[in-house]
């Protein structure tokens, strides 16, 4: 491992860790020797994903259930991780859904509760742990945007004002923390084939999709990992208050 890649001693938090970005982003964290923990809404997900890391690499999973959308988990979660291991210095905001509907038929009910998940909770779980990243003076802070929040897609309403309402977020609390060795950013993943877009995508939205990327597919959770990397570690020290498009180059052709 490089040294600008190594992560030997930070912990990390994954929200929506249990499966596809969220896991894939955790497992590259623990191959570059940080310690992790994990949240999803699901034990069972998240016990087989633990496992499935601690095999891989060695490293020192925890995990406990949460729902991000609702509010009072977050401060939980906060407190959850730091009895574990006393520390969190690289907190990924992934946690996310998205409720396809018209601006003319979403209900309150469906808009609330993605505001809540899709960019209140990193609000609140940021909030929750900054503190004691100043007090050590190095964070890495992740949100977890879309290309759906620099471009989109009928009915996507709710989904892509919550993305792009998270770059705002990452500018704003970039200038906040930086002078305390905290960097705040978000990834716009593109194309990757999980279980979100899986579940709310025709074939033929799949197949649309893959042809509108500069290489001709979609994306392998695999591959969001050196770019979280990359902005989790020193490397990534002098990127801050920015999003990293990672989209095999969908938002490269306007035509």
């Amino acid at each position: 491992m490089h040294p600008l890649f190594n992560l030997t001693g930070r912990v990390a938090l994954v929200t929506g860790g249990s499966k596809g970005l969220g896991k894939a982003m955790a497992l590259g964290f623990a191959e570059a020797g940080a310690s992790v923990f994990l949240c999803s809404r699901h034990g069972d997900e998240l016990e087989a994903a633990a496992a499935e890391i601690r095999a891989k690499t060695s490293a020192d999973v925890a995990w406990t259930t949460a729902d991000m959308s609702q509010r009072a988990e977050c401060p939980r979660l906060a407190e959850a991780v730091l009895k574990k291991f006393g520390r969190v210095d690289v907190l990924v905001n992934n946690a996310g859904s998205n409720v396809p509907q018209a601006i003319d038929v979403i209900t309150d009910t469906d808009w609330d509760r993605i505001v809540e998940l899709n960019l209140s909770s990193c609000m609140a779980l940021t909030r929750a742990l900054v503190p004691q990243m100043k007090e050590r003076q190095w964070g890495r802070v992740i949100h977890i945007s879309s290309i759906m929040g620099l471009a989109s897609k009928g009915g996507r309403n709710a989904y892509s004002a919550t993305k792009s309402a998270l770059l705002g977020l990452a500018r704003a609390s970039a200038l906040d923390l930086g002078r305390h060795g905290i960097t705040v950013n978000c990834i716009a993943p593109g194309p990757f084939l999980t279980d979100l877009p899986g579940s709310v995508l025709t074939a033929a939205e799949k197949q649309a999709f893959a042809d509108r990327t500069a290489v001709g597919r979609w994306g392998d959770p695999r591959e969001l990992a050196g770019p979280a990397l990359l902005l989790a570690s020193d490397a990534g020290s002098y990127i801050t208050g920015t999003v990293l498009v990672v989209d095999g180059g969908t938002l490269a052709g306007t035509f």
